[in-house]
């Protein structure tokens, strides 16, 4: 019998408890959806501000005049190459001095 008097009780409970779950998830949906129009609206937006900076950057690209070529990188000498123009440096001064004695 114990059972049966709580019983009322508990559906009554239940009911409540039924009815606040609705309500709650009402509020969520409505919580849900002002979100994402929210973020709906700040996509749409960042993106209009986006296409307005390429376009713009477009047109600066198109005004501006080309890029001056770059200039090559001069080759770095070799040790070989550095000791073969010191010889023939070297050889070009005693011909020089040679010549100078005749």
């Amino acid at each position: 019998m114990a059972t049966e008097s709580r019983t009322p009780e508990s559906a009554e409970a239940r009911q409540k408890k039924k009815a606040l779950q609705a309500v709650e998830g009402q509020k969520a949906m409505v919580e849900y959806e002002t979100s994402l129009r929210q973020m709906r609206e700040k996509t749409e937006r960042l993106r209009a501000l986006r296409l307005a900076r390429d376009e713009a950057e477009a047109k600066l690209a198109a005004e501006a005049p080309p890029p001056a070529p770059k200039k090559k990188a001069a080759k770095k000498k070799t040790a070989k190459a550095v000791k073969a123009e010191a010889a023939e440096a070297a050889e070009a001064e005693a011909d020089a001095e040679s010549e100078a004695v005749s």
